[in-house]
């Protein structure tokens, strides 16, 4: 039975304007070795320029060759707008300003997202394929895989070049084999996205 295996990743540590940190070039590399071994056909990466560079800085550890490739569907975007009624009344301020269209367009696109990455493979053979992205995309994606409805794409939190892996098989649902996962990161370097809290 064919796989598809997507190892999805939330972009490097990022600055204010959007540029890949220091921090955030040593997670992506991190990352990359941790990868390395694996048979990757592909690294895919939004079109946004910190994910671009964290998929470079990935890749680079990578076996030389691997294609390295933009996917406008993984570009950071909300993917499900929720009715007022769906979500806790402290949530609602966060969509504030968000019309009709923009929210169509919102879906449309995490839809695309789903159609191209979210399925079994056609061809014969596993496939193996990197996605560097960005939180809410991450989270619509396992919101996917988990078959729960679309507004439980909020609450699922990822860290910068932390680690998700879900799977997906012919005629059974997808596994998520781990979510948000660091392991590949020292201490200092884990846990950056996410508020400055006490953490485990």
């Amino acid at each position: 039975m064919s796989t598809r295996y997507l190892y999805i990743a939330r972009h490097g540590a990022a600055d204010p304007f959007g540029e890949l940190t220091d921090t955030g070039r040593e997670q992506a590399g991190l990352l990359g070795r941790r990868l390395a071994h694996l048979p990757i056909g592909a690294v895919w990466h939004s079109p946004l320029p910190r994910a671009a560079e964290s998929a470079r800085e990935l890749a680079a550890r990578l076996p030389a060759g691997t294609a390295v490739a933009e996917a406008a569907e993984l570009v950071d975007h909300v993917p499900y707008v929720p009715a007022p009624g769906e979500i806790p009344p402290d949530w609602v301020p966060f969509f504030d300003g968000y019309d009709d269209g923009e929210a169509a367009e919102g879906n449309r696109i995490a839809q695309g997202l789903t159609a191209r990455f979210a399925a079994a493979p056609e061809q014969t053979g596993d496939l193996h394929e990197v996605l560097i992205t960005h939180a809410y995309q991450i989270a619509w994606l396992l919101r996917d895989a988990l078959g729960a409805p679309p507004v439980r794409w909020l609450g699922l939190s990822s860290a910068n070049a932390a680690l998700t892996v879900i799977e997906y098989r012919p005629a059974v649902p997808p596994s998520i084999a781990m979510f948000n996962d660091m392991s590949h990161l020292p201490a200092e370097l884990r846990w950056t996205g996410f508020p400055d809290v006490a953490r485990p």
